[in-house]
């Protein structure tokens, strides 16, 4: 009887999240809700007493599957490559996500006290870019708070528009934001330990090479057209 009954809770908590996903708060039905489960309002009044109770579950629950998704970037070996994944995360949850695009929505119209999602994230967010100014990977003049309003507006623009174009399509267009923003975020130099700076090492994770070499620099055009000249045989000699 206890698991039927956590079952058709779970059911309804899943129903509800559609709907205020579509709806908001004010546009939600408990009927609409309620046939949505296959169940009676009985059934559904039972579990959650009136809607404003429901939308507190479903907010609670997109938190708390927001939160699981954030654990372990604060804390991660490379700041800039976690920023990019946390961006990353929050576009793709706002967008596959039913509880997570309810709590967005609700944001519109919520019930009295209802906190913002962004207090799941931002923190987050300061974390890593606290750890890549600490370890001086963040771009000479560029203060954490800064930074922090900047990727904090990105992140809420990957999460509007996250699935509004195909996924190749995204795909390019994200990296190509990220570039422009790692450009303006990182230190694009090599560090005097010599560990390779962060710009080279925090962008795409597609396995293309960063623009930046290992020597810190790039090759003016006198050094490229010499190196492009015809090659010298092991003789001595031009070849005829």
């Amino acid at each position: 009887m206890q698991e039927r009954a956590a079952r058709t809770r779970q059911v309804v908590l899943e129903a509800a999240a559609e709907e205020f996903a579509e709806r908001g708060y004010e546009g939600a039905s408990l009927q609409r809700v309620a046939c949505r489960a296959e169940t009676s309002i009985g059934a559904l009044t039972f579990h959650f007493r009136n809607k404003t109770a429901l939308a507190e579950e479903v907010r609670l629950t997109g938190r708390a599957r927001f939160g699981r998704s954030m654990a372990g970037l604060a804390t991660a070996a490379d700041p800039l490559a976690e920023l990019r994944a946390l961006i990353d995360t929050l576009a793709r949850l706002a967008h596959e996500d039913r509880f997570v695009r309810a709590v967005r929505r609700l944001e519109a119209d919520p019930p009295d006290g209802a906190p913002p999602l962004a207090e799941t994230w931002l923190p987050v967010l300061r974390a890593l870019l606290d750890r890549a100014h600490g370890a001086g990977w963040l771009r000479p003049g560029v203060a954490p708070e800064e930074a922090e309003a900047m990727l904090a507006h990105l992140a809420e623009g990957a999460m509007a528009a996250h699935g509004t174009l195909p996924g190749a399509a995204w795909g390019a267009a994200r990296d190509a934001v990220w570039d422009v923003v790692l450009h303006g975020l990182a230190a694009d130099r090599v560090e005097e330990d010599g560990r390779q700076s962060p710009r080279a090492d925090s962008g795409r994770r597609d396995g293309r090479e960063s623009p930046v070499e290992e020597s810190g620099r790039r090759e003016s055009p006198a050094e490229e057209s010499g190196r492009r000249e015809s090659p010298v045989e092991d003789s001595g000699r031009t070849p005829a």
